[in-house]
């Protein structure tokens, strides 16, 4: 695997973590570490950009943010659940994975221009 996409998975990750202490915290040393997170998610996605192209990344930090935050709401702060709120994240993972897809097939393309 590519370096780039593990800091893509750490920089979902650390989206995640601190959105779920903005729900959570309490005390001065809770919000420390939310600052710490923030400050970790700003160090790994430019690193991810690095390699991946940028709107690549971005869709996928938004959307893992978007459809994580979604469910952590309903699963963890006991938020709404509807049938719309399932189609619409399905909707996106479909959008992220297809820019995903798209993005190969534009480094591909240009490739072949190359040899």
């Amino acid at each position: 695997m590519n370096k780039s996409w593990i800091y893509v998975i750490l920089t979902c990750l650390f989206e995640l973590i601190w959105v779920f202490g903005f729900n959570t915290a309490e005390t001065w040393w809770h919000w420390g570490l939310v600052i710490v997170f923030i400050l970790f998610d700003f160090y790994t996605l430019p690193k991810a950009c690095e390699a991946i192209p940028t709107g690549t990344v971005y869709a996928i930090f938004a959307g893992v943010g978007t459809v994580g935050t979604a469910i952590m709401d309903v699963f963890l702060f006991e938020g709404d659940f509807s049938v719309g709120k399932v189609l619409f994240m399905a909707l996106l993972i479909a959008g992220i994975i297809g820019l995903k897809l798209a993005d190969n097939k534009e480094v591909d393309k240009n490739m072949k221009g190359v040899a």
